[in-house]
């Protein structure tokens, strides 16, 4: 005699169970020789599922942000390790490969809709080279400390990146373009945590320095926005200072943002010769496609032939999609692999913040 559950379809089961999604089938890409309709509705069916995990975990992660206040990054890493167990089903694993890798180079591109060149004019000489410097610094810093500390000289790159332009997005972009590992996406991850807490620490902790220093509020802006790893964090700092301050923060925070373009260039070009080639044979492009379109972003927004709140939309639009990276990238990250990483790896993010709160506050006093 046989239960109701076995003359049911399986299907009816597979997502009522936390640890499988048997009874689901696993789909492969189309045969050549497919229509292209065809083609892209049975690669729409193999995103879906992770797709869908992926943007359930970004809403989720938006809510509680906005109800709590933690930065929504951070959340959208922790609830997607949460789910690691669905990410690892090959089911799902299409979906949240295609949100880690397309949408979120889909989100740096649409970066460039927030930066004009005449934000960055206006900074000023001194400012632009405090910054500037301040990138090459931290990231030659990172390179030099990770040797020191006995890990891998690219994973400085990646970190120092992330402290020296703009947080878990830098981190992400740059992570595309490096030489592929087996703990790359351990390292992104790792980052990410590591580059959000230490941005929720200095967004509190910075503006008291800044008061203890006697800084001016135009100052105070120029400290946080070069020294504060994400976006969002430097303008709940500064805003918080002044509106004066605020401005200014988010300003250098952009031109920080717009120094990803020529940072990647150079990291893609310096580990081009160990990049593996495609299948054609040939390498991965100079440029990757999605930093011409950050550039393209740059000169639309710049021309000023685009109503604003269009680039306001598009925007938000590159959060979305980024949230939704980090989200995919969570869930393609064991906790336990975390675990076991050691000290080494959080002390060298932390020295290089250390790095490049020290070189801005040097040509603050002493300029």
């Amino acid at each position: 005699m046989t239960s109701p559950e076995d003359d049911a379809p399986k299907h009816e089961f597979a997502f009522a169970s936390f640890d499988s999604l048997e009874g689901v089938p696993v789909l492969s890409p189309a045969p050549a020789g497919t229509p292209g309709y065809l083609r892209l509705y049975r690669a729409a069916q193999r995103i879906l599922p992770g797709g869908l995990i992926a943007v359930v975990v970004a809403l989720a992660a938006s809510w509680l942000s906005d109800h709590y206040g933690a930065p929504v990054m951070l959340f959208a890493l922790l609830l997607g390790m949460a789910v690691n167990f669905v990410g690892q089903d090959p089911r799902c694993r299409p979906g949240i490969d295609f949100m880690g890798r397309t949408v979120l180079r889909l989100g740096v591109a649409l970066l460039g809709a927030r930066i004009t060149i005449d934000q960055v004019s206006s900074l000023g000489g001194e400012v632009l080279v405090i910054a500037a410097g301040g990138v090459i610094v931290t990231i030659l810093a990172g390179w030099g400390l990770a040797r020191a500390f006995r890990l891998k000289p690219d994973f400085g790159i990646l970190t120092g990146g992330a402290v020296a332009i703009c947080g878990a997005s830098a981190a992400l972009a740059l992570s595309s373009v490096l030489p592929p590992s087996p703990t790359r996406e351990r390292d992104t991850t790792l980052t990410v945590v590591g580059v959000t807490t230490l941005s929720t620490v200095a967004m509190v902790l910075y503006p008291l320095i800044a008061a203890g220093l006697g800084l001016t509020h135009t100052q105070t802006g120029v400290f946080l926005g070069a020294t504060i790893h994400d976006v969002a964090q430097v303008v709940g700092a500064g805003y918080g200072v002044s509106k004066e301050t605020g401005d200014t923060a988010t300003i250098v925070k952009l031109f920080r943002v717009a120094l990803l373009l020529p940072t990647i260039v150079v990291v893609a070009l310096i580990f081009r010769s160990k990049m593996t080639a495609g299948p054609s044979g040939k390498r991965p492009l100079l440029v990757p496609m999605f930093l011409l379109g950050f550039v393209a972003l740059v000169a639309v927004n710049s021309s000023g032939v685009t109503a604003a709140g269009l680039m306001e939309q598009t925007g938000e639009a590159s959060r979305w999609c980024l949230v939704t990276a980090i989200a995919a990238l969570g869930a393609k990250t064991s906790l336990g692999e975390l675990v076991h990483v050691g000290w080494r790896p959080v002390l060298l993010i932390v020295a290089e913040t250390a790095v490049v709160l020290a070189w801005v506050l040097a040509l603050l006093l002493l300029g």
